[in-house]
């Protein structure tokens, strides 16, 4: 049985608001609260890289459900006490373990300004919208594009791969088939490498074609694509009765950072007339060093670029994004038009296209801001040179490496990730204790992956706060541990010290 509501009316208290009773109060712990994570920054280098979460911590994260209200003070000592020790450590510069950027206090800031305004970018007419749609100006002359290109900030790049792959499904089958589907069509096929990061894989099962629909052709020995198998892996299926529809180029792959040769790609789509796009998550804004650029011949021409700022382009997570060569198509992927989205051409609900029109989110956050405070405050030209210097110190590494007998180096250092490993009888084994041991001596963060069969210590360095010194301290770090593990035949290692949390 349906109540009216005006038969049991809702009671409130009239004042009933999350508003502070005392603007005072919170405006000083605010205050704090910034002041405490400038100095979290400032005074990184004085903390541990990453450390373990003990027990008792972790156990205050399954607590019951909080029914009653608690002063915020009390809050943010959990925060200090448990969350800021225990962090993934990106923000430190020895921090190389997987492609993450450092963020920036500009972008901190920003973050901090965009939760005030907590504006929805989904559409309507408000000014976010145009700081997004600045944000894509600007990228579309950054990688060369033309006027109509479009584009749209969502979490990440594997979220911009998983869009790229609609966005091409629907220029092959045209865009009948968001209500049809690709059951009764012919079935399309895709190729990438090897080498390819596995969101695109996964990309393929979400978008309903099923990961066998992918085609990964093998590497060469620089871990780029090898073009020619990948012609005449395209022509099989031509044979076959299958429809290729779309190359994944990589522009700095996981593994390695390897670049394909985007320019013999784009040449082959063009010929085949397949949609080109690259995954650049990282790469691809080494465009902006005048160093870097040269090896990203061919990006302009591609149909879609995906990538994150929140990488090289040191903008806080998350700030990922997509821009597509030609707008139209972008927008027939993913445009739903609905009664209560009605466009108007004044007022609040007018400034067509909107940007849930690019992309499957309505509800969105103010990404743009951050990336907009990062690239007005720094400029494009300071954050080049940051790119190129962090392939720098990979070149650093990779000559220190090269000059240590007792180290060796697993592959070509072609940007700024390196792979090697410490020499061993039970290599694999030891080099995998090795990144443990170092990650939870606080010293620095590598990680690992595997090449040829081989475990690699896997050192990427993107923070912009890394130094020659933090390159020094993993090298030291290695050889100890290295020399320490490798002696001992049943892999025991001594205890080591954890390094004490600090607070803030």
């Amino acid at each position: 049985m349906t109540i009216a509501l005006h038969e049991h009316p809702l009671l409130s208290e009239a004042s009933d608001t999350l508003d502070p009773k005392n603007w005072d109060d919170i405006r000083a712990q605010g205050h704090r609260m910034l002041d405490d994570m400038l100095d979290y920054a400032a005074n990184i280098r004085d903390r541990p890289v990453w450390q373990p979460i003990p027990d008792a911590v972790r156990a205050q994260f399954r607590a019951e459900l909080p029914r009653q209200s608690c002063g915020l003070d009390e809050v943010y000592r959990e925060f200090t006490d448990f969350i800021v020790p225990y962090a993934t450590g990106n923000v430190h510069p020895g921090f190389m373990g997987w492609v993450h950027g450092g963020g920036t206090a500009v972008g901190m800031l920003a973050e901090m300004l965009a939760a005030g305004l907590n504006a929805n970018l989904g559409g309507r007419d408000h000014i976010p919208i145009e700081v997004e749609r600045q944000i894509v100006e600007w990228t579309r002359a950054m990688f060369g594009f033309p006027h109509g290109a479009s584009g749209i900030f969502v979490t990440g790049t594997s979220m911009a791969n998983l869009m790229a792959v609609l966005v091409a499904r629907t220029a092959a089958l045209g865009p009948s088939v968001r209500q049809r589907g690709i059951a009764d069509q012919v079935p399309l096929t895709a190729y990438t490498s090897t080498a390819a990061h596995g969101c695109i894989r996964q990309a393929f099962d979400l978008a309903g074609f099923g990961s066998d629909a992918l085609r990964c052709i093998g590497v060469d020995r620089s871990h780029r694509i090898d073009v020619a198998a990948l012609r005449e892996r395209i022509a099989l299926d031509r044979a076959a009765g299958l429809t290729p529809f779309l190359v994944v180029g990589s522009a700095g792959t996981v593994d390695i950072g390897a670049i394909d040769d985007l320019q013999a790609l784009a040449s082959l789509c063009r010929e085949q007339g397949l949609w080109f796009h690259v995954d650049g998550a990282f790469g691809a804004l080494g465009i902006l060093s005048p160093t870097l650029a040269p090896r990203l011949a061919g990006l302009e021409t591609a149909d879609s670029i995906a990538f994150d700022f929140h990488k090289w382009g040191q903008v806080p997570y998350d700030a990922g994004f997509l821009i597509v060569r030609d707008g139209e198509r972008h927008r027939e992927a993913f445009a739903a038009p609905a009664a209560y989205l009605r466009r108007e051409t004044r007022g609040l609900s007018a400034g067509s296209l909107w940007p849930c029109d690019l992309g499957p989110d309505l509800s969105r956050g103010f990404r743009a801001l951050k990336t907009w405070f990062t690239l007005k405050t720094y400029g494009t030209d300071r954050l080049g040179a940051i790119i190129t210097r962090s392939c720098a110190l990979a070149g650093y590494l990779e000559a220190r490496i090269l000059a240590e007998p007792r180290l060796e180096l697993l592959a070509p250092v072609q940007l700024n990730i390196v792979c090697f490993r410490y020499r061993s009888a039970d290599a694999n084994r030891v080099n995998a204790d090795i990144v443990i041991d170092i990650q939870e001596s606080g010293i620095a963060a590598p990680s690992t992956t595997v090449l040829d069969g081989r475990l690699a210590i896997r050192a990427a360095i993107v923070n912009h706060r890394t130094d020659t010194c933090d390159i020094d301290a993993l090298m030291a770090a290695v050889l100890d541990f290295g020399a320490r593990r490798s002696v001992a035949d049943d892999g025991a290692l001594p205890e080591i010290e954890p390094s004490p949390p600090l607070g803030m």
